[in-house]
């Protein structure tokens, strides 16, 4: 499918809380180095080339990034390179961040933060991104412990006028009930896409009933998680591609989109030409006959 003139207008909105957004967005993850991310010996990305990958994707009407303080390596930082893409940010751009989980100046990770430390980690993205306040944070989690406390903290700052909206990532549903006690969450990002484990549908599908946006990471890397795709797509999934003239990522990101108008998109990429690729995706109407032959891949953990 041609990707030329498609804008993400194409894939739909959603409403973040009081934020419209279209429902295919942009994770600044892939922006800091070339390779797999967090890789130690990885080689910084170029700066330019990346500033110039952000200003294209809001071009082509991408209105939701999604980025966190610990998205850095040498010399690259994803929150200063979009401060310096994008700001005076445009009315309408909605960034999500990420507190939870640190690393140290070296690229160590740290020992996720208490509920005292989580506003220090809120002050930080502020810094970084320029801004005053944050449109959403999301509190990432690892484990299955209880959250109470620490979404609790996060709920404070937002009374505290810091953050507008908060969401949860890499949660069960257990811990979106528990936050939902505490305060609104607008968005759940969870490992998702085609093969990833059946709970992850149940947390989906309790994510819609809800009104709560269920954003999926990974959803084209799959098990390749930081280090992208494997490039091992099935022949299903091929057989999709070529029927639209599209890539198998491509079929990867529509697909998830067709899971529930709540479902977002926030492919990565430090490269023009797979920005405006994902952004095309947006506007891939898959059969109730491809739905069906995918979604059946998905059941079998494929």
């Amino acid at each position: 499918m041609t990707s030329k003139t498609i804008t993400a207008a194409a894939s739909g909105t959603w409403t973040l809380g009081d934020l419209v957004v279209n429902r295919i967005g942009f994770g600044a993850m892939r922006l800091t180095q070339n390779g797999e991310a967090f890789a130690a010996d990885a080689v910084p990305s170029d700066r330019g080339r990346a500033i110039s990958v952000l200003r294209r994707a809001v071009e082509l009407g991408v209105n939701h990034i999604d980025t966190a303080a610990y998205y850095f390596s040498a010399l690259r930082s994803a929150n200063e390179l979009i401060n310096q893409a994008l700001a005076p940010y445009p009315d309408d751009l909605v960034i999500t961040t990420k507190v939870g989980p640190g690393r140290d100046p070296s690229g160590e990770w740290l020992p996720h933060a208490t509920p005292q430390q989580l506003r220090g980690q809120v002050e930080e993205n502020l810094r970084q991104l320029g801004r005053d306040h944050l449109d959403v944070v999301n509190l990432r989690i690892v484990g299955t412990d209880s959250i109470a406390e620490r979404f609790g903290a996060l709920a404070d700052l937002r009374d505290a006028g810091l953050i507008r909206h908060l969401g949860l990532a890499n949660v069960c549903p257990k811990h979106l009930s528990e936050a939902q006690a505490i305060a609104p969450v607008v968005c759940v990002q969870n490992m998702y896409g085609l093969g990833t484990r059946p709970e992850q549908q149940e947390l989906l599908r309790t994510c819609g009933e809800r009104g709560v946006a269920f954003v999926p990471f990974y959803s084209i890397a799959g098990s390749g998680r930081e280090a992208g795709a494997s490039g091992a797509d099935s022949d299903e999934v091929l057989a999709v591609a070529r029927a639209h003239r599209a890539s198998a990522a491509q079929v990867q990101i529509a697909w998830t989109l067709h899971r529930g108008a709540h479902v977002l998109a926030i492919p990565g990429t430090g490269n023009p030409d797979h920005l405006a690729a994902n952004v095309a995706a947006g506007a891939l109407r898959l059969s109730e006959d491809e739905l069906a032959i995918l979604d059946s891949l998905h059941q079998s953990g494929a």
